[in-house]
């Protein structure tokens, strides 16, 4: 049977990467199984495979974010697609050029890719229902709503440590509210199957709809992190400071701060995750962030296979062994 949906074309195939709610356990494990196949490219003396070559890819980051603008664009580049790094805020949208006024121009450019970042939750949804029917949109962070690809990273990264999904124990530790890597976060491990998703945060930082995310929900990081494998950090925005939501990062590091001693509650080979960028002294001492169990740095340069496998996905064409082994 045929997939439905926007993010699917009319033969079933996956043209939109906007949300992983809706897709299943054998596509994402396909997207892991092809940025193993990518994740040898950059050792490589020309990294370069020529899957998108002859491509056009647009970065529109409406909200900064200099870290997942440059690994989209390096992972482009390595596809051997060509890329435009759009300044929004210096473009003619700031000029008072609506949103489709611009798509309609850049569709005129012949461009085959929108990556999209943008503060409005659903903005990457909306430029999709809008856009041409040759043109494929990666959702690289919209409002609250999700960030699929940092999403499917991180499960990159666990599978590479962990292997198994079915036998882990995850605990989410931050401001689950306000963040959309904890939604795509949560989506992608129950998709995976992972059997216990633990999320920690004071109630001030929990969703109402926690309850029904299908997640067991903790006040104490100390009892959340006990026995978990995989512990995934969030970034505490200093805003929610302003908003009375949290007294002071002082109280809010003593209570929900990661350290040494609170680490070693979980098992021995736990692994420490964090979407960046860090607080350090906030939400992770130090010791921990650059300590043997943290996986943070792995993360970032497993963003370059994960983004080129769903370019590559969402294009059209999958690695072929022979061009990305």
């Amino acid at each position: 049977m045929k997939r439905q949906g926007l993010q699917f074309d009319e033969e079933g195939r996956l043209r939109h990467f906007i949300t992983l709610d809706g897709l299943d356990r054998g596509t994402l494990t396909e997207i892991l199984d092809s940025a193993e196949n990518f994740a040898t490219v950059g050792a490589r003396q020309v990294k370069k495979v020529p899957l998108l070559r002859g491509k056009t890819i647009a970065n529109l980051f409406f909200e900064p974010s200099t870290r997942t603008r440059t690994t989209f664009e390096l992972a482009a580049k390595r596809l051997s697609a060509d890329v435009l790094n759009l300044n929004i805020s210096t473009s003619s949208a700031s000029k008072g050029e609506s949103l489709l006024d611009m798509l309609r121009n850049l569709e005129a450019m012949n461009c085959d890719m929108f990556v999209v970042r943008h503060n409005t939750s659903g903005a990457a949804h909306f430029i999709a229902e809008h856009v041409a029917p040759h043109i494929s949109v990666i959702n690289a962070g919209d409002g609250w709503h999700a960030h699929p690809t940092q999403a499917m990273l991180d499960m990159f990264t666990i599978r590479r440590h962990k292997g198994d999904f079915t036998a882990l124990r995850v605990a989410i530790v931050g401001d689950i509210k306000h963040s959309r890597v904890a939604r795509s976060e949560i989506q992608a491990l129950s998709i995976l199957g992972v059997p216990e998703i633990r999320v920690i945060a004071p109630q001030t930082l929990l969703p109402p709809e926690a309850e029904r995310m299908g997640v067991h929900v903790y006040h104490s990081i100390e009892k959340g992190i006990r026995d978990v494998d995989v512990i995934v950090m969030l970034r505490l925005q200093r805003e929610r400071m302003e908003g009375a939501l949290l007294p002071s990062e002082d109280e809010y590091f003593a209570r929900f701060g990661l350290t040494e001693a609170k680490l070693a509650l979980a098992r021995p080979d736990a692994i420490v995750m964090h979407p960046g960028p860090i607080n350090r002294g906030v939400e992770i001492d130090s010791a921990v962030a650059d300590g043997p169990r943290s996986v943070i740095l792995e993360q970032v340069s497993n963003g370059l296979a994960v983004r080129m496998a769903i370019m590559a996905k969402v294009l059209g064409r999958g690695p072929q062994s022979e061009e990305a082994a």
